[in-house]
């Protein structure tokens, strides 16, 4: 019993009870000052906490990435296009199946506009901007390049340099980032029941509830298919990632859900660890196939509203394509992928429709809105999705013969940490 209350998917359970909860109370009594300098106090510590995961998120995907890419040799630049071919179909086809259901299902909700409103939070107490080092594309970008480099050019002394950096990297994460998750997440549900979102949960309950069965759905076959074509147990592997589907659900992004999925990875039997550490930071900011489902099925209720009709097919393949595109192409971070695909609602799915310049922006903000309601429950979709393309990639190096890192990895907390010791 002991071990349940002090484990990180119940720490983050309680955290996300209390902070909705306060959130809400806060609201109900925003007339007194204890409540308003309660939340004061609750956005400042939000704010503060998320500037830091955000600067961490950079590092990270540096410190994983390019050491891991160096490990794989030769056969880097290989997996790479593999991972980057498999992420772009996850994204498209998942759109493609909610292109589908939005055919058959929307017309049948009866959904109408709603006014939806949104209070305004305390000032926080103070602010303290933290920015990043470097964008987390760039760093994407940075991680590829150096990686490959090194590999072409052998550069021992940059290798073992990005060994080192890896393991300053991964001390960060266990000694600071994973502690506060948990006050983090109960922060951001503080805000989420102040402010209102909550409530307006009801206003969209079929959709969401829709949405989160696609989730599922999706998941299944993405499993289903990576478990076949590998010829491992697929449950495996999914049956580890409880903590990181509830820590994507309170972080709303892979990024910041970076570290405890690298920790739930690790705890499978059958994924390589060599691959965990290459392909779970990868895929954490180019795969993002519950973000994509979610946006496209939206996108067809929207449309219904502001419209009176449903997209074309034509119009829907083309913005299919494209999005898959800009879903590779997105951050892993709370909102990243619907802030990334605007362009092409617009270019689209607005110009397709005739829009005028108001009804495009109507179009756009209600997108926004309501991918916010949703955007933890299609992260966490997105984070359990990369433990079925990491099953993938394991399959494709074992048939292809690609040979396993010779590097020692040191891990994420205890499972990782047995992930060290080669396999015989």
């Amino acid at each position: 019993m002991k071990k349940i209350f002090s484990s990180l998917p119940f720490r983050l359970l309680i955290a996300i009870v209390i902070g909705g909860a306060i959130g809400i109370w806060a609201w109900s009594n925003h007339n007194t000052k204890f409540a308003e300098d309660l939340m004061q106090v609750i956005v400042c510590a939000h704010r503060l906490m998320g500037q830091f995961v955000s600067f961490c998120v950079p590092l990270i995907v540096l410190g994983f990435i390019c050491p891991s890419i160096t490990k794989m040799g030769q056969n880097a630049g290989r997996l790479l296009g593999v991972a980057l071919v498999i992420a772009y179909l996850s994204s498209i086809l998942a759109a493609t199946m909610s292109a589908a259901a939005g055919y058959v299902l929307v017309p049948a909700l009866g959904i109408h506009t709603a006014d939806a409103f949104e209070r305004e939070l305390p000032k926080a107490i103070f602010t303290l901007d933290i920015p990043q080092v470097m964008p987390v594309i760039t760093a994407l970008v940075l991680s590829i390049v150096i990686g490959l480099a090194a590999i072409w050019t052998k550069a021992k002394t940059t290798i073992d340099l990005l060994a080192e950096f890896q393991n300053i990297v991964l001390d960060i994460v266990n000694k600071v980032v994973i502690p506060i998750l948990p006050i983090y997440i109960g922060t951001t549900f503080a805000t989420l029941g102040y402010n209102g979102t909550l409530e307006q949960f009801p206003v969209f309950i079929k959709a969401i509830l829709i949405v989160m069965i696609g989730h599922y759905i999706w998941l299944l076959v993405l499993y289903l298919i990576a478990g076949a074509y590998s010829g491992k147990n697929p449950f495996e592997v999914v049956r580890h990632y409880g903590p990181a589907y509830i820590t994507a659900v309170g972080t709303m992004s892979s990024a910041a859900t970076l570290s405890v999925a690298l920790e739930c990875a690790n705890k499978s039997k059958v994924l390589r660890k060599d691959l965990v550490g290459f392909g779970i930071p990868l895929f954490a900011n180019i795969h993002l196939c519950g973000s994509v489902l979610t946006e496209t099925f939206f996108c067809f209720i929207i449309h219904l509203i502001i419209f009176n009709s449903l997209p074309s097919v034509g119009t829907m393949v083309l913005f299919i394509i494209l999005f898959g595109i800009f879903a590779v192409g997105a951050p892993g971070v709370p909102g990243g992928t619907v802030v990334a695909s605007l362009g092409i609602v617009e270019s689209v799915m607005c110009a397709a429709a005739g829009a005028s310049p108001e009804q495009t922006a109507l179009f756009t903000g209600t997108l926004l809105a309501i991918f916010a309601l949703q955007d933890s429950f299609g992260t966490a979709c997105n984070v359990t999705g990369d433990g079925a393309l990491t099953l993938f990639l394991t399959g494709y190096a074992e048939k292809t013969g690609i040979s396993r890192a010779t590097e020692k990895v040191k891990g994420v907390g205890k499972a990782v940490k047995k992930a060290v010791k080669r396999r015989k």
